[in-house]
């Protein structure tokens, strides 16, 4: 019971901040004119993340051995990128992103009591496997949250171009800004999966008790690893931006889904093995 209380308490809290933001957005109030709910709705909101935060270890973590499955990587990715939102919204007024990741950190935060994780083969006691595991997470994250910031910067560049700009929208901070923002996010994400490949690569037997196979994970991770090296290198020396920047930030996204959360849904889904 208390299981099952600790997904639904941050789904809810999700669900009801998202209807919030919307309300907000679509009246016209502007969030910083009333500091007292500001503060109760990021009060509520970190809640919801400490709470989820707890659920997601019971899931996981069970001694020394582990469950992971599609549901929980879901879960955990968009978790961390709330967490990380959280951080940032305090430094800048990001308001498009909670309409577009609030509604999908609900629906994520159920999943793992929809699909059960199957128990893992690997020794997640162990300090290796941990440091590895949370590098990964870190960077699906932010990969994660870099492809919500590029959608918000579409609509925002879309709207624009058409002379329309919602109040949400328009209280975003300049493109350049959000630009320079988003580069930021790929870089750091981009440094934690050029770890957590080389780590696997390199250390394989000991993290996963086997040596590294070719599989559709490892082709997955490394196609989106070459997508995101080649939109930094041409950011760099072609300097890349606006939409070109766009469609490459989510097609090595889609890419990086597909390496765990899409082999790990047709292996428990579809195919019905654990």
């Amino acid at each position: 019971m208390l299981a099952i209380l600790l997904h639904l308490l941050p789904t809810s809290a999700y669900a009801l901040l998202a209807a919030y933001y919307w309300r907000v957005q679509n009246t016209g109030a502007a969030l910083d004119s009333r500091p007292a709910t500001t503060r109760n709705v990021r009060l509520v909101l970190l809640t919801a993340i400490i709470v989820q935060g707890l659920a997601l270890h019971e899931d996981m973590f069970q001694g020394s051995q582990m469950r992971f499955g599609f549901s929980t990587a879901l879960a955990m990715m968009s978790w961390l990128a709330i967490a990380v939102y959280w951080i940032e919204s305090l430094y800048a007024r990001l308001e498009g992103l909670q309409a577009l990741g609030l509604p999908l950190a609900a629906v994520c935060a159920l999943l793992p009591l929809m699909f059960p994780a199957p128990l893992l083969t690997v020794d997640a006691g162990s300090a290796a496997f941990r440091a590895h595991f949370i590098v990964a997470m870190l960077a699906y994250s932010l990969f994660t949250l870099a492809a919500l910031h590029a959608l918000l910067m579409a609509a925002a560049e879309k709207r624009l171009h058409r002379g329309r700009m919602s109040r949400a929208l328009a209280s975003l901070p300049p493109l350049l800004t959000m630009e320079s923002l988003l580069f930021r996010l790929i870089s750091v994400a981009f440094l934690l999966l050029t770890a957590t490949l080389v780590s696997g690569v390199l250390f394989s037997e000991v993290l996963f008790g086997k040596a590294v196979t070719v599989s559709h994970k490892t082709v997955f991770a490394f196609v989106s690893w070459a997508i995101f090296a080649a939109l930094l290198f041409g950011r760099h020396v072609w300097g890349w931006r606006g939409r070109k920047a766009l469609r490459w930030t989510l097609a090595g996204f889609l890419a990086l889904l597909l390496a765990y959360v899409g082999s790990r849904f047709v292996v428990e889904v579809l195919l019905g093995r654990g």
